[in-house]
């Protein structure tokens, strides 16, 4: 229960950095199914691979030197979107065209740079590469989880029922709260 109420708080974050910043990928792409799909297992392929690389920094990186970790995770999370756009532009320049939008926002999401600082907390002492694999695919499916949630009530919370002033974004974040208060609660 702890990686579902860790991904829900993710999620929440990063819906609150992304419109502060004035995009916010889950919700929009929560518009269209296909388009939700596709986010968020390139979100779950970023998440799985960063923190199964987060196993060899940890190895590399002593716990003396603590402080060079996050910089390691951003340089790890850098490389994996230059290899992914380097190998969908390899692969066939159509799928690069529709997929370089999902790569951009997948990448840089805060849930892969959370995975990462979850799988190495959850290694504290055994650093074992199956840990950190299963640490980040699990933060991927759960975010998958999440951003289908959000798409069963998109349609809901931007209907004409929703008073004005709050409907979209305000209703988005206070049923996030509830849902995040519903799964902590089974916990």
């Amino acid at each position: 229960m702890f990686i579902i109420t860790q991904l829900i708080t993710q999620l929440c974050a990063n819906i609150i950095f992304s419109q502060a910043l004035g995009t916010s990928t889950i919700i929009i792409a929560a518009r269209n199914k296909k388009n939700l799909a596709f986010a968020a297992c390139t979100i779950m392929l970023f998440t799985t691979a960063g923190s199964s690389l987060a196993y060899f920094a940890d190895k590399v990186i002593s716990s003396e030197n603590q402080n060079w970790l996050m910089l390691c995770y951003v340089s790890i999370i850098a490389l994996l979107y230059v290899c992914a756009l380097t190998l969908l532009w390899l692969i066939n320049k159509n799928i690069f065209n529709k997929a370089k939008l999902y790569i951009h926002i997948s990448a840089f999401n805060c849930a892969v740079a959370g995975s990462m600082l979850m799988a190495h907390n959850k290694a504290v002492g055994m650093h074992i590469f199956y840990n950190y694999f299963k640490s980040g695919l699990e933060a991927g499916i759960g975010f998958l989880l999440a951003s289908l949630i959000l798409t069963a009530a998109y349609k809901n919370l931007n209907s004409s029922k929703v008073p004005a002033s709050f409907r979209g974004f305000p209703a988005m974040l206070v049923y996030i709260g509830i849902i995040s208060m519903a799964l902590y609660a089974l916990k």
